[in-house]
């Protein structure tokens, strides 16, 4: 019997059971934490809930999920912020990512007109914009770099993902968004930007694609186990 306390997870979001990712996240996360050992309890956040940053307290790890526009941008941003500065370790996909780099846009670079694309289509600082093809139900290899985190976790340069997503970083502001803590760690063969990661963080990466779908055809995807190691201190 295992009497470890089970590590917290908030799952930052809208939840919508016909969404694919929706359900596969929390297979991701039984798997990962039965590869390792580890009792998980996975817990939906609203993001029309997120206000101050005690809706969030007592989590080891926020995984902020796909399925965009978020019904709350400011809960959503909220979130990733508090994951940030609180060196809480963080996970996000597809709409994970996008809002990753909008928050990081705004309250690191200091940019607080920037905006999603998806929202503001508008907008001269949509740092989020529409892909030049979408990748809806679509997969697709990508080039990890080594030395990343992301590359340590899956132990390879290369993996092939899943993704069901229509927007991604601006080209216009990739420069500019990549000049500092935030780092490029994979991308398509065509050179698309497809993950990130923060320097100096604990665990703070972010991809367009969506490895928990994986999970659903019974494998344990390696970035959720990573995700899992970091919540429980261990470092990768």
């Amino acid at each position: 019997m295992d009497l470890r306390p089970a590590l917290k997870i908030a799952l930052v979001g809208d939840h919508d059971p016909q969404v694919t990712a929706h359900k596969a996240i929390p297979v991701a996360l039984q798997l990962a934490g039965q590869a390792a050992g580890l009792p998980v309890k996975a817990h939906w956040v609203a993001s029309e809930s997120i206000e101050t940053a005690d809706d969030l307290s007592g989590f080891d790890g926020i995984w902020c999920v796909p399925a965009s526009p978020y019904r709350s941008l400011d809960g959503a941003l909220l979130a990733i912020r508090h994951a940030r500065e609180q060196r809480i370790p963080y996970l996000g996909t597809c709409a994970g990512f996008q809002y990753g780099i909008l928050e990081y846009a705004r309250h690191v670079l200091g940019w607080t007109d920037a905006e999603h694309g998806e929202e503001a289509p508008d907008s001269p600082r949509a740092v989020i914009s529409p892909l030049s093809c979408a990748l809806v139900e679509a997969s697709d290899g990508i080039r990890l770099v080594e030395g990343s985190r992301i590359a340590r976790a899956y132990a390879n340069l290369r993996t092939h993902e899943g993704y069901h997503c229509r927007y991604g970083i601006n080209p216009a502001f990739e420069a500019a968004l990549l000049d500092g803590d935030l780092q490029a760690t994979g991308h398509d063969d065509l050179g698309e930007l497809r993950a990130v990661e923060l320097r100096n963080h604990p665990f703070f990466v972010a991809t367009l694609f969506q490895p928990e779908r994986a999970a659903l055809q019974g494998v344990t995807p390696p970035l959720v186990s990573a995700f899992l190691s970091a919540c429980s201190g261990e470092q990768s």
